[in-house]
């Protein structure tokens, strides 16, 4: 193996654990037991010789590796001071900072029961070790108390660190959420502008069809005719552009700053100009309004505009009708739409059934029902929606 290959060997092994904070923890320890070969020592005392110093360094190695074994760090220390207090008659030290540090490992990183287990068998080795070192009872309470520290001080760890865990978890999930709810609020807001943009499209091209159709026998029978479809024409084409504009704009406006405001959507004041647009196609259309009006909410007057938008063009569209009536009836709890035809009824035309699923959805998103079906004595196509009377904030908060 060359020497890049043992280069990249070495950085694959820092790289797969904390190794830098190991070592560096094991050098602090080192220099901590190797305070009695530096400081000068009392002639009485027993000679620091080099042999009880490698022995010591022999107890401090295995802490490199205690985060990825630390059942095994702990053995090996407990193995290596054995090992040196039957060979050497060395220098002592103030504190065991190689058991207390693996212990502390052990507590922190060991799963149950056998952190338990080397808990227990850590505090019973004391024991035999104060005995066979000075035997006296301030230092086997002093040894107990500092290595049941070690060990609190390890649980305390693995509970903030799962603590942190947890929190961390917690605040992905919340990203994640949130992430799903801005995903799912961007759908509806495409659904939304898509059955706008439907509504608009479909009624003004419908409208310009039939118009058109018509021009060519206008004008070679009534010319006066055939200049007013041309007219209705142009005022639908530009209607439909003005609209369409409208909602781009909006969409431009709300990608640079969501916070600008929109322009107003088609309401219940508008209808009677909607309903005049269809006649200039020719179709003969009534409008009613029946009960006492109450200001509603803006969004259920959009909603009854496009609905009743979507119905006529489906009656221009399909129906092959003469006449359609479209009434308004306000009630005490709820507000009822109704378009009836005289055409040719249900099942016989092609491509009105996304305009009756968009006005099923328009009514069930307001809390409302839509059912269509055959007109009075089977004649005709009906659509009617109710919806549930919910006045605007100006109406409840007077």
């Amino acid at each position: 193996m060359d020497i890049r290959g043992v280069w990249a060997r070495a950085r694959e092994l820092w790289n797969t654990g904390p190794w830098a904070t190991d070592i560096g923890v094991a050098l602090l320890v080192q220099a901590a037991v190797s305070m009695p070969w530096v400081v000068p020592r009392d002639p009485g005392l027993e000679p620091a010789t080099a042999t009880a110093y490698l022995l010591t360094t022999l107890t401090v190695v295995p802490l490199v590796w205690r985060r990825r074994a630390p059942v095994r760090v702990l053995l090996a220390v407990f193995a290596a001071q054995a090992l040196y207090g039957l060979a050497v008659d060395g220098p002592g030290q103030t504190l065991p900072y190689t058991g207390l540090v693996a212990l502390y490992t052990v507590a922190a990183l060991s799963p149950s029961p056998g952190r338990q287990v080397l808990g227990a068998l850590t505090l019973a080795v004391v024991f035999p070790s104060t005995a066979f070192n000075t035997g006296e009872a301030r230092e086997l309470v002093f040894s107990l108390i500092v290595f049941a520290a070690a060990y609190a001080f390890g649980r305390f760890t693995h509970t903030r660190q799962a603590y942190t865990r947890a929190v961390e978890d917690r605040a992905r999930q919340l990203e994640l959420t949130h992430r799903i709810e801005a995903e799912r609020a961007a759908a509806r807001e495409r659904a939304r502008i898509a059955r706008e943009m439907h509504d608009i499209l479909s009624h003004a091209v419908s409208l310009m069809i039939v118009q058109a159709e018509a021009g060519p026998v206008a004008v070679r029978t009534a010319p006066e005719r055939a200049e007013a479809a041309f007219e209705a024409i142009s005022e639908t084409g530009r209607d439909a552009m003005v609209q369409l504009r409208r909602m781009l704009g909006v969409l431009r406006e709300r990608e640079a700053d969501p916070e600008s405001p929109r322009e107003p959507q088609p309401a219940l004041a508008a209808l009677p100009g909607l309903v005049e647009r269809v006649r200039g196609s020719g179709l003969e259309v009534s409008f009613e309004v029946m009960g006492p009006a109450r200001p509603l909410a803006l969004d259920t007057e959009v909603a009854v505009h496009r609905i009743v938008q979507e119905a006529l063009t489906n009656v221009v569209r399909h129906a092959a009708a003469r006449t359609v009536s479209v009434r308004l009836v306000h009630g005490p709890a709820e507000l009822v739409v109704r378009i009836v035809d005289d055409g040719r009824g249900p099942g016989t035309g092609t491509g009105a059934g996304l305009g009756l699923v968009g006005i099923a959805e328009r009514a069930a998103a307001h809390g409302g029902t839509a059912r269509t079906g055959p007109g009075p004595d089977g004649r005709g196509f009906r659509v009617e929606v109710t919806l549930p009377l919910v006045t605007s904030r100006v109406e409840v908060g007077s």
